[in-house]
């Protein structure tokens, strides 16, 4: 049996042939900015959080760019800047406005363009500003001009605001949750934007751009609750490639919306692209109308609990082992801080988890001073070190780890040197700097064999593919921290009217409008 294909392997199939009108070779320019951010965090996204990649670092980021691919060849690629990080807290107001800066320069150097890739995620937070993508939209279309097409892909827990839906021409967003399809959907806002140009009006500004229809839905759900795994998001999400082969439509996308801002543009929203105005206003408005019925369906990826309902669980007699527990509260990819020590301190507290008689892997916190005390003591040794809650101290202050160093690592490029402490069958991993663990190899460079553990402690909400494969059983943990699951206790106060959960007897009409750049709204109607 041939194994299934991995979502990264997955192409789009050849462009279209260019047509009469159309153009050969257009100039595309490529920028963006990428981060997912938490304003119930205190941690703030400063310079140290972006990977800024600039011309030919920045094409050899895109795979589907290769040498020899179709879309390599289809157009004269002119990658300018590009910043993405890790999601976090809000990012600096001078960090932004550096990278915003950037874009808008290399797009006046660099220009004209006949069309640009806009790769954001969705559900940047800017301090002081409520529509970062927004704002960020409008410059980069001023420093373009009206007559530039532009293609922007997106994280499904980004939001559309009205700002960013009139800036650009092609939106589209993930349609996975885990993210495989992440790469795949930066190639299919490449795939989308080219056949436009090429099509019979890529020569004309203005009829080359489609029309788009737009129905923001007043739900607000966390992400663990929307996994394309389950119901209903997954029959949700099968409508997507289904409307898109309609005769007339573009591109159809839901954005599930980004639950850990508090910012009146954070909710659900449906936009389908295409050229048949009724038949798009049509399918948006009935998948927007399946999101709100289900809205009471959406149930967490896993079973959840408190951590003690977990670790219950976990050591139970016959429990499967690895048991897999996310430390919801303080997700890094989420935006969560990455150093919050509540589920730690109480790790460390249980008797069972500290006696050897079992292994216990708890990943991570980040401590930058605590990574170099063990450094200096060396492997084997014996230390007491405090360690975390430097960002976020709100649930637990910094954690008191007494143990023995078990492994050193230096190197990683997300995490710096990285220390294992060793608390009987306890091994706490302490980073020098914020980094998610996905995958098997995150434990095995430190000399931890997570297949082996009996419980393996990680933060993160649903569990990324081999997590996922790993475990034998697995609690969602409703812990504390910036990306807390149980959102009404988080304390959200300035969202649209009427958005759910928060509030529950909303009847909304459901109305897609349907707009073309450049095009009165009388013109539409």
């Amino acid at each position: 049996m041939t194994a299934r294909p991995e979502a990264h392997e997955i192409w789009m199939g050849p462009l279209p042939a260019i047509a009469d009108g159309g153009l050969s070779k257009p100039r595309i320019g490529i920028a963006g900015i990428s981060i997912e951010s938490s304003t119930f965090s205190p941690h703030i996204s400063g310079d140290e959080a972006f990977t800024v990649r600039t011309g030919e670092t920045l094409r050899g980021y895109y795979p589907f760019l290769d040498d020899g691919r179709e879309l390599a060849v289809a157009a004269e690629w002119v990658p300018l800047t590009h910043g993405r990080s890790l999601p976090g807290g809000a990012v600096a107001p001078e960090t932004y406005r550096r990278m915003k800066d950037a874009i808008v320069a290399g797009i006046r150097e660099h220009g004209p363009f006949d069309g640009f890739f806009f790769d954001i995620h969705g559900a940047m937070s800017v301090v002081g500003m409520d529509d970062a993508e927004g704002d960020l939209a409008l410059a980069v279309r001023s420093a373009l001009g009206p007559d530039t097409l532009v293609s922007t892909s997106m994280d499904l827990h980004g939001n559309v605001s009205e700002v960013l839906r009139d800036a650009v021409d092609l939106l589209t967003c993930y349609r996975m949750a885990p993210h495989e399809d992440w790469m795949n959907t930066k190639e299919r806002a490449v795939w989308n934007l080219l056949a436009r140009l090429r099509g019979p009006h890529g020569a004309d500004p203005l009829r080359r751009r489609p029309f788009s229809a737009w129905v923001p839905v007043p739900v607000l759900l966390p992400g663990e609750k929307t996994s394309t795994r389950l119901e209903p998001a997954r029959s949700i999400y099968a409508q997507l490639p289904e409307i898109e082969a309609l005769p007339g439509v573009v591109d159809a996308s839901v954005w599930i919306g980004y639950a850990w801002a508090d910012e009146p543009r954070c909710q659900a929203y449906v936009v389908v692209t295409g050229d048949d105005e009724e038949l798009i206003a049509r399918e948006a408005e009935r998948v927007a109308r399946m999101f709100w019925d289900a809205r009471e369906d959406f149930v967490f990826v896993a079973e959840t609990g408190s951590l003690d309902e977990a670790l219950e669980k976990a050591l139970a007699p016959g429990a499967p082992h690895p048991y897999l527990i996310s430390d919801s509260g303080d997700n890094p990819t989420a935006g969560g801080a990455g150093d919050v020590t509540w589920t730690l301190a109480h790790l460390l507290q249980r008797a069972q988890l500290t006696d050897g008689s079992h292994t216990t892997l708890v990943a991570s916190i980040f401590d930058r001073e605590a990574v170099a005390r063990a450094v200096a003591a060396g492997i084997g040794a014996t230390v007491t070190l405090d360690a975390g809650a430097g960002v976020d101290a709100g649930p637990h202050g910094p954690v008191t780890i007494t143990g023995t160093v078990f492994s050193i690592t230096d190197g990683d490029p997300d995490a710096g040197t990285q220390v294992v402490i060793a608390v009987g069958g306890l091994h706490a991993i302490i980073t020098e700097r914020r980094k998610p663990f996905h995958h098997l190899s995150d434990f095995r460079m430190l000399g931890l064999e997570p297949t082996t553990a009996d419980i393996v402690v990680v933060k993160i909400g649903y569990l990324e593919p081999e997590l996922y494969e790993l475990a034998e059983g697995w609690t969602l943990a409703l812990t504390p921290g910036g990306v807390d699951q149980d959102l009404l206790r988080l304390g959200h106060h300035r969202l649209q009217p009427g958005v759910f959960p928060f509030e529950t007897d909303g009847n909304p009409d459901l109305k897609a409008v349907v707009v073309r750049r450049g095009v009165s709204e009388e013109q539409n109607a």
